[in-house]
């Protein structure tokens, strides 16, 4: 198979055109607008990475399939996400060395988000479970069957095709990430040249991933808006499994919307857990610039009450007490409270709340 006469490159362009009536047919706000073109841009972005600079599991290497300026589905501020593709017919190991992050998480997953927007979990290890050396360094071996031996073992089944490494920082400015590599135990020598069926696929993959991936969050915040809005209150966390959620955590969505001159109080009793935070999206579901902005509260940078309870204020502007999570310019998007490891998944009480002139 070959393009010669460019109808797959043609088609690839016209599937992203198709692509763009989830943001047209969506919102018509100028900033929302702007903001969806833009993710569609970044979707790409991934897509290409995982779909064909990424793509062959015979020579898999770490990349990053949601960072500062690629954001997917309530991307955590607090993580650094790192995704690897594997296949089941080979077998993997990965080599590190212990940062400081206090939570690292590895999961293999069926990535379906081109067909029908889940990614089925396969296989899960986390870092209590795995035997660590004295000097920090660690192996896990990936793979569809356990291996032989006392070994950290990360297990894979039919459908696997990717692996997503989950490092989970308090205070990312002073704590180091872990070292991680990956390598195929089984695979071929060197890499196969281009070939134009390769890339044609890849292709496929990539505008297939951009379409259901855009699709799928946009269900999910037009859900939120109806059921969650101004309050946080998603019990069931099936849906949440089936896209790819770490087991481990405890998601509560919903969706904000403020006048100027509004804000949104969360407040909560912190249960005895892992780890917990709180963040604030646009509509795509995008984190909002945590670059140039406090979008999120974590312990580290949680002021509790003498009750305990950490108070959240969503607004515009300062509100003068709690901790302030500024809207950067929006008046309305998606919003997600984690609990990790929790022995309770307390909901947070809401309200909206009149700022001071």
């Amino acid at each position: 198979m070959s393009d010669k006469t460019g109808e797959a490159w043609r088609a690839f362009c016209q599937s992203l055109e198709k692509t763009g009536a989830v943001i047209l047919d969506a919102q018509s706000e100028p900033l929302e607008r702007a903001e969806g073109f833009r993710y569609l841009t970044r979707l790409l972005r991934v897509a290409l990475e995982m779909n064909l600079e990424w793509a062959d599991p015979d020579f898999p290497g770490f990349y990053q399939a949601s960072h500062v300026t690629a954001k997917i589905g309530a991307d955590n501020p607090d993580n650094h996400y790192l995704n690897a593709t594997v296949t089941p017919a080979r077998r993997y190991r990965i080599r590190g060395k212990r940062g400081t992050a206090p939570i690292l998480t590895f999961a293999s997953k069926a990535n379906r988000y081109a067909t029908d927007g889940t990614m089925a979990s396969t296989g899960e290890l986390a870092l209590e479970d795995m035997k660590i050396a004295k000097d920090g360094s660690f192996e896990i071996i990936v793979s569809k069957d356990k291996p032989a031996g006392d070994v950290n073992w990360l297990p894979m089944q039919d459908d696997s095709s990717i692996l997503i490494v989950r490092q989970t920082f308090l205070d990312r400015a002073n704590e180091t990430a872990n070292e991680l590599s990956i390598e195929t135990i089984d695979g071929p020598p060197r890499p196969a040249p281009l070939s134009p069926e390769y890339l044609i696929a890849a292709l496929q993959r990539s505008a297939g991933f951009v379409d259901g991936t855009a699709r799928t969050f946009v269900r999910w915040a037009e859900l939120f808006r109806e059921q969650q809005l101004n309050q946080l209150e998603t019990v069931d966390q099936a849906m949440f499994q089936r896209a790819g959620g770490d087991p481990d955590i405890f998601y509560l969505h919903g969706f904000w919307q403020l006048k100027p001159d509004e804000g949104l109080e969360l407040v909560a009793k912190i249960p005895k857990c892992k780890i917990w935070n709180f963040q604030l999206n646009n509509y795509w579901m995008e984190s909002l610039d945590y670059r140039t902005h406090t979008i999120h509260v974590n312990p580290h940078t949680a002021k509790l009450n003498e009750a305990g309870e950490v108070t959240i204020v969503i607004a515009a502007r300062d509100p003068g007490y709690g901790n302030w999570v500024e809207t950067a310019g929006h008046d309305h998007g998606t919003m997600l409270w984690r609990w990790t490891g929790a022995e309770q998944h307390p909901i947070p009480r809401a309200r909206v709340i009149k700022l001071k002139a």
